[in-house]
Order: structure tokens, then C-alpha cells, then sequence
């Protein structure tokens, strides 16, 4: 099954001004369910503008996006909300955390106005955080954690709602190599669930990864080429 789909998407920041900019010129592409597909190319190529149309965050000039067979191209932002609480788990290159508030705390904020009883938003928490290998720290405020701390708890949050489709801006930009390591291995264990992965990144360790299925390079808002 095809999980997600873009169509010849286009965005165009400023357009009709003399300060237009074609961030994204031209894109399709498909991701399978259950794939974990790398977006590769240096800073500006379009890769976090590409995450952020699928994450619904931004919608296209032109061209078409669905996603579990839903189209979110133009979905206005309740609908948009909505699509993210149940489809989608988005990490963060500087996680976006609450610094004042523990782990715990900080990965049960997606499912606050969710409607679930605190029973149930423990119970996902709890198996969220062990996923992410960040339990150990549950009451520990975010202030006081480092970062790969950080993005463990980033991940549990992005977990929460077990959502089928999880999406990665630069995951390891702010991280050491021994914790991107720490990264890669959950992201591994992500993939042996069964989730569905897209990756954007220029980090040189996701290079060659046996779980990654294909490896789309972006250069200057285009794709240049997919290697599997």
C-alpha cells in the first residue's frame, strides 16, 4: 500500500512579489507503508519544506498530497490538526520541548484535548517513553536533561498517539555521534514495528542503513535522483 503520494508539488514563498522563491519545483514522489525513506541534500535544497507540506504545517502552491488515502493538500488548519493528531508524529530538529515541565509531562501534551481518561494517556505515555528508551527520566524536568535526553523525550512525544506515519527534520543535527547512534537505533526499532519513516537529513551515518529503503536526493527544490 501506498501511504504517502505527491503529485508534481510545487511551493512558491512570496509569489506574485519580487521576492518570489520556488522552494519545491516539481515534486513527486511515493512512499510505501512501512518504508523508511531518507531525504538527502545540503541546507536550502528543500527537504524541510518538503516534511512540512506532508506534515500539513504549510500547503503547496500547486500539485496534490495524500496521505493514508486522504488528500491534505489544501486542508484548512481544524482539519489539518486533526490529520496530525491521528495520522502523523513529527520530530523536531530542536525538539520544541517545554523546558519547566518533566518528560512525562512534555510527551502527554498531543493527547491533552484528546478526549482519553489519564488512565489511558499514562498507559501511552508510559509505552511511548519506553519505546524512546527515556522512561528512566519521567519526572525529570526538560531543563535539566542533555541532548540526546532531549530528543529521546522528543521522540516519546512524537510516539504518543502511535501514529502510522512519523516524519524527521534533521533528528541529529544537535546531537553527538554516540547519541545520533542512540538515534538510529530507535529509529531502527520504529521501522521493525511497522511504521512508516521519512527522514530529512545530510547527516553522513544515515549513509548505507540496512532498514532504509530508498534515498531520494534534493538539490535546489528538485529531485535529483532516488537510489534504493
Amino acid at each position: 500500500m501506498i501511504m504517502v503520494v505527491l503529485e508534481n508539488v510545487n511551493k512558491i514563498y512570496n509569489e506574485g512579489t519580487p521576492r518570489a522563491f520556488e522552494a519545491l519545483k516539481s515534486i513527486d514522489l511515493e512512499v510505501s507503508e512501512g518504508e523508511c525513506v531518507v531525504l538527502s541534500g545540503v541546507s536550502g535544497s528543500g527537504k524541510s519544506t518538503l516534511l512540512s507540506l506532508i506534515a500539513a504545517l504549510d500547503k503547496p502552491s500547486r500539485g496534490k498530497i495524500a496521505v493514508n488515502g486522504e488528500l491534505i493538500s489544501k486542508l484548512p488548519d481544524l482539519h489539518a490538526s486533526a490529520y496530525r493528531a491521528k495520522t502523523i508524529g513529527v520530530i523536531f530538529q530542536h525538539f520544541n520541548l517545554l523546558e519547566s515541565l518533566s518528560v512525562e509531562e512534555n510527551v502527554i501534551v498531543p493527547l491533552i484535548n484528546s478526549g482519553f481518561d489519564m488512565r489511558t494517556i499514562k498507559a501511552l505515555a508510559d509505552k511511548s517513553m519506553e519505546l524512546a528508551a527515556i522512561s528512566h527520566k519521567a519526572s525529570q524536568e526538560v531543563k535539566a536533561l542533555s541532548g540526546g535526553e532531549k530528543q529521546r523525550c522528543a521522540i516519546a512525544r512524537a510516539l504518543i498517539h502511535e501514529p502510522k506515519l512519523i516524519l524527521c527534520d534533521e533528528p541529529t543535527a544537535n546531537l553527538d555521534r554516540a547519541n545520533s547512534l542512540k538515534f538510529i537505533e530507535i529509529l531502527q526499532s520504529l521501522h521493525d514495528m511497522g511504521k512508516t519513516i521519512i527522514v530529512a537529513t545530510h547527516d553522513p551515518l544515515f549513509e548505507g542503513l540496512p532498514f532504509v529503503s530508498k534515498v531520494v536526493h534534493m538539490e535546489d527544490g528538485r529531485i535529483v535522483k532516488n537510489e534504493r
